[in-house]
C-alpha cells in the first residue's frame, strides 16, 4: 500500500533542452514555428490527396496516413513543452507523463511501420507493375494500416502496464523535454530488469523486421532497375522512390544519431538535443520532401491552393 501511494503522488519535472532562462524565448519561438510548419505542411498534403481523385492510389493513401501520423507524433511532445516554457513550469503529472509516453510510442511505431509498408508498395509498383492494382487492392492497403495500428497499440500498452508496476519519487527530474521511456526507467526507484528486457525485445523485433523489409524491397527495386534497358524508364521508376528514400534516411538516420549521441557521450542533454531531429525536424521536413520531389503532389497542392484563393 505504501509503494502504491508513493506512485500515485509522483510528479515529474521535465528539465527541457536548456536551463538558461535567456534562451527560453528563443527555444519557444523556434519550436512553435517548427510545430506550426509541421501541422500546416502535413495538413496540406492530406487535403491535397483527399481532394484530388488522381491521387487516390495506394501510394498516396499511405502518404496521407504518414502525414496524419506525423502531425500526431509531434503533437504528443511539442505542445506540452511550449506550455511549460510559457508558464515557466517544469511539472508533468504521473498520469500525464504515462499518457504522453503511450501516444509517443504509438505514433513513433506507426511511422516505422508506414515507411516499411510504403517501401513494399514501391517494390510491387516497380517489380510487378502489371499486377500492381491487383496486389495493392484497397482491402490490402486498409488491412496493412489497421495491422500497424493493432500491433503498436498492444506493444505500447504492454510498456505502459509494465511502467505502472514501478515506483517513482515525487518531483523526480527527467533530463528531457518529454517523457522518454529510457529516461523514465533510469529514474525509477525499483528494479527495472523486466522493463528493460521488454524494451530490448520489442526494439529488436519492431526495428529489425521493418528495416529488413525496407532493405529487401529496395534490393529488389535496384535489381529491377539494373535490368531495365531504357534510361527514361529507370529515371521514372527511381523518381517514384526518391522521396520515400529521403524520408526513410531522415527517420532512421536521425534515430541512429540520437542513439549514438547517448551511447558515446552518456549525456542525457546530448541525447535530448539529438532526439529533436526525429521527433520535430523529420515530421516537419516530410511534407517539403514529398511536395518538392513529386510533381503529382505539387500539382495537387497548386490546384488546392488555387481553389482556396478563388473562394470569396
Amino acid at each position: 500500500m505504501e509503494a502504491e501511494n508513493h506512485t500515485e503522488l509522483s510528479e515529474f519535472l521535465l528539465l527541457g533542452l536548456s536551463q538558461d532562462s535567456k534562451l527560453q524565448p528563443i527555444v519557444f519561438g523556434l519550436f512553435l514555428s517548427m510545430y506550426l510548419l509541421t501541422v500546416l505542411g502535413n495538413l496540406l498534403i492530406i487535403l491535397a490527396i483527399s481532394s484530388d481523385s488522381h491521387l487516390h492510389t495506394p501510394m498516396y493513401f499511405f502518404l496521407s496516413n504518414l502525414s496524419f501520423t506525423d502531425i500526431c507524433f509531434t503533437s504528443t511532445t511539442v505542445p506540452k513543452m511550449l506550455v511549460n516554457i510559457q508558464t515557466h513550469s517544469k511539472d508533468i503529472s504521473y498520469t500525464g507523463c504515462l499518457t504522453q509516453l503511450y501516444f509517443f510510442m504509438i505514433f513513433a511505431g506507426l511511422d516505422n511501420f508506414l515507411l516499411t509498408v510504403m517501401a513494399y508498395d514501391r517494390y510491387v509498383a516497380i517489380c510487378h507493375p502489371l499486377h500492381y492494382m491487383l496486389i495493392m487492392n484497397p482491402c490490402l492497403c486498409i488491412l496493412l494500416v489497421v495491422m500497424s495500428w493493432f500491433i503498436i497499440f498492444w506493444v505500447a500498452l504492454a510498456h505502459i502496464l509494465l511502467m505502472k508496476r514501478l515506483t517513482f519519487s515525487t518531483g523526480t527530474e527527467i533530463p528531457h523535454f518529454f517523457c522518454d521511456l529510457a529516461q523514465l526507467l533510469k529514474v525509477a526507484c525499483c528494479d527495472t530488469l523486466i522493463n528493460n528486457l521488454f524494451v530490448y525485445v520489442t526494439t529488436a523485433l519492431l526495428g529489425v523486421f521493418p528495416v529488413t523489409g525496407i532493405l529487401f524491397s529496395y534490393s529488389r527495386i535496384v535489381s529491377s532497375l539494373i535490368r531495365m534497358s531504357s534510361t527514361a524508364s529507370k529515371y521514372k521508376a527511381f523518381s517514384t522512390c526518391g522521396s520515400h528514400l529521403c524520408v526513410v534516411s531522415l527517420f532512421y538516420g536521425t534515430s541512429l544519431v540520437e542513439y549514438l549521441s547517448y551511447a558515446v557521450t552518456r549525456s542525457s542533454q546530448s541525447s535530448s538535443i539529438a532526439s529533436v531531429m526525429y521527433t520535430v525536424v523529420t515530421p516537419m521536413l516530410n511534407p517539403f520532401i514529398y511536395s518538392l520531389r513529386n510533381k503529382d503532389v505539387k500539382g495537387a497542392l497548386g490546384r488546392l491552393l488555387s481553389r482556396a484563393a478563388s473562394c470569396p
